[in-house]
């Protein structure tokens, strides 16, 4: 049987929020880069060329990535398994049948807060982690945490 991608993309406003995370970022290493230069040598060009084009290549990775996370970045859930699939240079698909479902977590921090947005986590028994659907609507996150745990309640199975 051949994988398909998984039907479904994060929020939109993921995008914007995957960026504003990546500036902040790039502002943190921009003053991180910046402060020593000015307080600690004695500011030779080269030095100063290598910074900015530090700090330029920061800010070009908060907006192009966020773009190419949304497109690469699908999630399913099914009655029988959760599915993910990401990653651009080496792509990951993970499948967690609902029987090895340990536990189902939100999570909404203060900028996803402010976009409306929440992840989901689903913990498993599996040696590579926990699967993270990242970006969605927060209602459709709190409705997929429900979803998922009445599947888990109802498969038989123990989750290790």
């Amino acid at each position: 049987m051949d994988l398909r991608p998984p039907r479904n993309r994060a929020d939109r406003r993921a995008v914007t929020w995957w960026t504003v995370q990546g500036l902040i970022g790039a502002a943190v290493a921009a003053v991180a880069v910046g402060v020593p230069y000015v307080l600690f040598t004695d500011r030779p060009l080269w030095l100063a060329a290598v910074a900015a084009g530090f700090v330029a290549a920061l800010l070009a990775l908060a907006l192009v990535w966020p773009r190419a996370y949304y497109r690469l970045s699908r999630w399913e859930v099914t009655d029988e398994a959760v599915y993910t699939c990401s990653g651009w240079l080496f792509r990951s698909w993970r499948i967690a049948p609902m029987s090895r479902i340990q536990t189902v977590d939100t999570v909404r921090g203060p900028l996803q807060r402010l976009f409306g947005l929440s992840d989901v986590t689903v913990t498993t028994a599996s040696s590579a982690g926990a699967i993270k659907i990242e970006g969605l609507d927060h209602a459709l996150a709190a409705g997929l945490a429900e979803r998922l745990t009445e599947i888990t309640q109802r498969t038989p199975g123990d989750a290790t």
